[in-house]
């Protein structure tokens, strides 16, 4: 499987919410997390893409360690989450991508996301739903993708 560029937005256990001003490449506070919720891994964006809401593809980089906002990342795309979130009556599509860097020493082994454990996606999914249900939106997962799959969607966003 090829590799991609992720860069990181918000630190894994972050309560802060940090999102990349695209017109300076700065980073910006965005929110901060109730007490008790914490991003459960990196999260970010692909470069070069463009989701439905305007901004660049989500991704969430699954590893053993935490990195910092603008901390590029080569990683290995393992899978898809479909998913439509709806805000202020209007639903878009607002799927995220599952990466495992490059670097990573424990996820090493995981070529798609059904390697992962079970409960752990049952977790990332929760969060995603919570996550949004705190901004006031409604995001409502479809499906999962296998990183096959995953990585022609994500080729053809790319190409735009």
């Amino acid at each position: 499987m090829p590799s991609f560029e992720v860069v990181v937005e918000t630190p894994r256990d972050s309560r802060e919410k940090y999102t990349c001003d695209q017109r300076s490449g700065g980073f910006v506070l965005k929110k901060l997390l109730p007490l008790g919720m914490a991003f459960p891994f990196d999260f970010g964006f692909i470069p070069g893409t463009k989701g439905e809401d305007g901004d660049p593809l989500d991704a969430m980089i699954i590893s053993e360690f935490k990195t910092f906002p603008g901390c590029r990342i080569d990683g290995r795309l393992i899978g898809l989450l479909k998913a439509v979130q709806q805000e202020k009556g209007k639903k878009i599509r607002n799927d995220r991508y599952f990466f495992i860097p490059e670097t990573s020493i424990v996820y090493a082994h995981i070529e798609t996301i059904k390697d992962l454990p079970a409960k752990l996606v049952k977790e990332l999914l929760f969060f995603f739903v919570a996550y949004n249900k705190e901004e006031g939106k409604v995001f409502e997962p479809i499906n999962l993708v296998n990183a096959k799959k995953a990585t022609q969607l994500l080729q053809q966003a790319m190409k735009g």
